[in-house]
């Protein structure tokens, strides 16, 4: 006899919003990608997003069906498999005689479409044409970007921001030298942006610090900016918000130095010195010398005065 799980429904909107994973959350976890194939991609811009596919994973998903799907003029069929797969990031692919070997990448806002780029994929060579070792799966990369557009031109701006949104994984505080072991270089020139995998290994130098060596390991690709679809200032500022819980409060009238001492300052009201409480003292009394000699000589002269009567 078997006997079937218990499912326990969720009775409020808050648990159905916790299960659906549509609270909004302080701390977001990875942000995971979808890998999208056209109906008309050819097999040379295919390889190219499965190979980024495998740099991604684990954190990315790769649909094996073709999709007819036009980015640039209907984007909901792509905003839908984000909202059903809880992914903000993707991919597309496809290829015509306009814009031959077209690679999208894009990222959502609230399952809404924030930015889109359209990148045409040029001289590009696969994992498997390099014959070295590989790195393991699941490393966190080294970005590198190279070239002044990175910081000189916005649309170049906006491109380097998805690409660090693409491919940055996790945020952590911690980082041991031995896992420092993928770099991905994006080089700015000429109107292209040069994609490149490197792995490092840490040689012995004879001193403390190791001798490094970065060999290629793939994939290489040219990529050639074509479209762009960007975001909005004020939405893309919105975007990036950061939860009040996060935010610093400024503490007045506290200052730390270069040693690390913090130091404060407080603030009085005025003071009345003369209502100030004080230990009692005989130091401290008012003398009384000048006045005694006064009252003898009238008690004196009183006296006198009573005598004669």
């Amino acid at each position: 006899m078997s006997i079937s799980p218990r499912i326990v429904k969720p009775k409020s909107v808050k648990a159905k919003k916790a299960i659906l994973k549509k609270e909004p959350q302080l701390i977001e976890d990875a942000k995971e990608t979808i890998c999208i194939r056209g109906s008309t991609s050819s097999k040379y811009v295919y390889d190219a997003m499965k190979d980024l596919h495998k740099l991604k994973a684990p954190s990315c998903i790769l649909m094996q069906k073709k999709h007819e799907i036009l980015p640039f003029e209907d984007i909901v069929p792509i905003e839908k498999f984000c909202k059903k797969y809880n992914t903000p990031l993707f991919m597309y692919v496809s290829h015509n005689k306009k814009r031959p070997h077209n690679l999208i990448m894009g990222r959502t806002f609230e399952h809404t479409l924030l930015d889109m780029i359209e990148f045409g994929v040029e001289n590009y060579k696969g994992l498997n044409e390099f014959k070295v070792d590989k790195i393991s799966a699941g490393l966190k990369p080294m970005l590198v970007f190279n070239g002044d557009m990175f910081e000189n031109n916005d649309s170049y701006q906006r491109i380097k921001n998805l690409f660090i949104d693409m491919f940055q994984r996790e945020v952590v505080d911690n980082i041991r030298l031995q896992g420092l072991e993928h770099v991905l270089s994006f080089t700015a020139t000429d109107g292209k942006i040069y994609l490149r995998s490197y792995k490092v290994s840490l040689k012995k130098s004879g001193t403390r610090i190791p001798r490094v060596e970065m060999v290629e390991i793939g994939p290489s690709m040219d990529l050639v900016v074509r479209r762009t679809k960007l975001a909005s200032d004020d939405l893309f500022k919105q975007s990036c918000k950061k939860p009040k819980e996060f935010k610093i409060k400024a503490k007045k009238n506290i200052n730390v130095d270069n040693l690390g001492t913090t130091f404060g300052r407080i603030h009085l009201g005025k003071q009345n010195i003369k209502k100030i409480q004080t230990k009692k003292m005989k130091g401290m009394q008012k003398r009384k010398s000048a006045e005694v000699p006064e009252d003898k000589s009238k008690k004196a002269k009183l006296d006198g005065d009573n005598n004669e009567n």
